[in-house]
C-alpha cells in the first residue's frame, strides 16, 4: 500500500476520533480506512492505536508518530499548493513601493504593458522616498537602488544604474568647473532632503579614497527630478543617478562636473518577502521588469 496513504489514514483517524469518521472525511469506506492503518502497523512493528468498542485514541509510540506523520502530509499538502499555485494564472491586488523618482520616470511609463498583458493583475505603486517594511505595511514588492540593507528579503538584479556630479554649461560659466572634490567646498550645492546622513555626499576619490562632501548647498528638496530640474537651470551641482540625468546630459543641457572621478556604479533591484515560493502576480511583474529593463543601465536610459 502507498506510504502516504497510510500515514493519511492513521493520522486522520486519530484527528477524527474514530474510523468511522475518518472513512467519512476522506471518502472511502470504513474497511479501507482499518486496512491502511493495519498495513501501516505491520509495517512498523508497532501498535499505533488502542481500538475499543467505544473510542479510539493513539498510543504513546502512535502519538509521537503521528506529530511526525502530520508535517509530512502538511508538507506534501504544500507541495501540491505549490505546483498548482505556480501554475495558475497571475491575479489579485499587486502592491509596489518604489521611490518617487524612479517609479515616475521608468514605472509609470511601462505599467499599462504590464496590465495589458495581465488583464487579471491590478496595481497599486506607491511613491515614496522613504525605507518600506513590506511585511508589515503590506507590500507584495518594492524596487530598491544601491546597497540592499535588509539581508532577509529576496532580491532579483533588474539594472544598473550610475551616480555622477552633473550641473549645467551656464553654472560653469558663471562659477567655473571644480577640479578637484575640495573644490566643491566653494560651490553651489543642490542636495536631496530626506538623505538620513543629512546634507553629505559620498564620493570616491581617483585614489579609490572614500571622501565626504559635508557643503551645506543653497538648496534641498526631497524629489530628483525636482533636483535636475534646478540643475539645468543653473543653480548648482547635483549627484544623481544616470536614470534621471541621463537625457540631459544627450541634450547636452547638463555636463559631467569631474569627468576624471571614478564611476558610482549602483544596482537597482526588486525585493520581495522571504517565503517557499513566489506569487505568480510578483513572479510575473518581476519578469516583465527584467525583460524591460533587458537593455537599459547604467548610462543607457
Amino acid at each position: 500500500m502507498d506510504r502516504l496513504t497510510e500515514m493519511e489514514a492513521f493520522a486522520t483517524v486519530v484527528d477524527q476520533g474514530g474510523f468511522t469518521d475518518a472513512a467519512k472525511k476522506m471518502g472511502i469506506s470504513k474497511s479501507a480506512v482499518s486496512k491502511h492503518v493495519s498495513s501501516l502497523e505491520a509495517r512498523l512493528g508497532a501498535r499505533l492505536l488502542n481500538r475499543t468498542t467505544r473510542r479510539v485514541s493513539p498510543t504513546e509510540i502512535g502519538l509521537a508518530y503521528y506529530d511526525r506523520a502530520r508535517r509530512v502530509l502538511n508538507d506534501a499538502g504544500e507541495a501540491d499548493a505549490l505546483v498548482s499555485s505556480m501554475q495558475s494564472d497571475p491575479s489579485g491586488l499587486l502592491r509596489i513601493s518604489v521611490a518617487t523618482d524612479f517609479g515616475v520616470n521608468h514605472l509609470s511609463p511601462i505599467l499599462g504593458d504590464f496590465l495589458a498583458d495581465f488583464p487579471d493583475i491590478t496595481v497599486n505603486m506607491v511613491l515614496n522616498n522613504r525605507y518600506v517594511e513590506l511585511i508589515s505595511e503590506g507590500f507584495d514588492m518594492a524596487i530598491r537602488i544601491g546597497e540592499l540593507e535588509d539581508s532577509t528579503l529576496r532580491a532579483r538584479k533588474l539594472t544598473e544604474t550610475n551616480k555622477r556630479m552633473i550641473a549645467s554649461p551656464e553654472y560653469f560659466k558663471r562659477y567655473g568647473r571644480p577640479e578637484r572634490i575640495d573644490d566643491l567646498n566653494e560651490h553651489k550645492l543642490l542636495h536631496y532632503s530626506n538623505q538620513s546622513a543629512g546634507n553629505v555626499w559620498k564620493i570616491t576619490a581617483p585614489s579609490g579614497e572614500k571622501r565626504q562632501v559635508r557643503t551645506a548647498g543653497w538648496l534641498s528638496v526631497n524629489d530628483g527630478q525636482s533636483l535636475l530640474n534646478a540643475a539645468v537651470s543653473g543653480l548648482g551641482i547635483a549627484y544623481l543617478p544616470s536614470f534621471l540625468y541621463a537625457d540631459a546630459m544627450k541634450k547636452g543641457l547638463v555636463e559631467d562636473v569631474i569627468p576624471d572621478l571614478p564611476v558610482e556604479t549602483q544596482g537597482i533591484y526588486a525585493v520581495y518577502p522571504p517565503g517557499r515560493f513566489t506569487q505568480p502576480k510578483v513572479r510575473a511583474f518581476i519578469d516583465f521588469l527584467v525583460y524591460t529593463f533587458t537593455d537599459k543601465g547604467p548610462t543607457n536610459w
